[in-house]
């Protein structure tokens, strides 16, 4: 039978550790696209063994389970001198595996830009780095970040396995609520029940800034057509 009593008294303490999540969730995914643009980039070098170390790394991560790589940072790496608190250590596991795929995001963005802009920068005589800066990824990003916002709600529903390294998130809250009453279907719910209320909302909200993304491509290609009729005439 399910007790309201101890939803009422379980529920402020569920969530007061969400807060912990949503931080993981966070941290973890902005240290995601920032190594995630780094592989992007690294892999368009010109010196081929870097490009094959890239890929084969992260192919490797990509085809590994992701609590593999929980237990190796928080377990394995106090072998080699770097023990790290688990919260910490999570942020990087879960870093550094959805890095891989942003990476691929990025790719795509990147590949997307025309040739003649790169061709543009190029004969405007900008460094490498204002080439990047100032052309391609400003082009390249727009369109790609319902793709993000896409990895940034499977990473949040990926923080229950932080719980297996120890950290004291919403899973693992509730398994420590459950098996100090033995009651186990109120915490879970809750737990469930918020992840929901969490994350269905910002996957509407990701699907809306796609659909505006694309009625906002086409009006530029609209234009852009306009412009090409109109040319010939003056």
């Amino acid at each position: 039978m399910w007790s309201w009593d101890y939803t009422f008294e379980v529920f402020p303490v569920i969530f007061k550790a969400m807060w912990i999540t949503l931080s993981a969730t966070i941290v973890a995914f902005a240290l995601a696209m920032v190594l995630g643009i780094i592989l992007a980039v690294l892999r368009r070098s010109s010196f081929k063994p870097l490009v094959w170390t890239i890929i084969g790394l992260s192919e490797f991560i990509r085809a590994t389970p992701p609590l593999v790589q929980l237990f190796f940072v928080f377990y394995a790496l106090p072998f080699f001198g770097i023990s790290l608190s688990p919260f910490v250590a999570g942020v990087i596991g879960l870093g550094v595996h959805y890095s891989t795929y942003c990476a691929e995001i990025y790719r795509s963005g990147i590949e997307s830009v025309p040739r003649g802009q790169w061709e543009a920068a190029t004969a405007l005589n900008f460094s490498r780095t204002q080439r990047w800066t100032k052309v391609i990824l400003p082009q390249a990003i727009p369109p790609i970040i319902p793709m993000l916002g896409n990895y940034l709600i499977s990473m949040f529903k990926d923080t229950p396995l932080l719980s297996a390294i120890t950290v004291v998130e919403m899973l693992q809250t509730a398994k420590i609520a459950g098996s100090a009453s033995f009651r186990y279907l109120e915490p879970f719910t809750i737990v469930g029940f918020l992840f929901l209320v969490l994350s269905y909302p910002s996957a509407l909200l990701i699907k809306q800034l796609e659909v505006h993304l694309n009625r906002r491509k086409k009006e530029n290609k609209a234009k852009k057509s306009k412009v090409k009729d109109v040319a010939p005439s003056c």
